[in-house]
């Protein structure tokens, strides 16, 4: 268990290919601060459908794309 679980089950309910999300939006499901451990934390997002396509500083946001033949679905 990790701390951005709540998080990736949010993003693991989702039905889109594609989408983005704030920082801003990140934090408030994930109920914690977006920090660096994001970036290690994140390869868990696969087995729950998504990866993370894109992180883009300069806009703040995050970009997840689904992963087909992976995940709980």
């Amino acid at each position: 268990m990790s701390k951005f679980d709540i998080l990736w089950e949010n993003i693991g309910r989702r039905d889109e290919e594609s989408f983005k999300l704030t920082f801003e939006e990140i934090e408030k499901i994930a109920g914690i601060p977006i920090d660096h451990s994001f970036l290690t934390y994140k390869r868990e997002l696969v087995s729950f459908g998504y990866e993370v396509k894109k992180i883009s500083m300069k806009d703040k946001t995050v970009e997840f794309k689904k992963v087909e033949g992976n995940g709980l679905q």
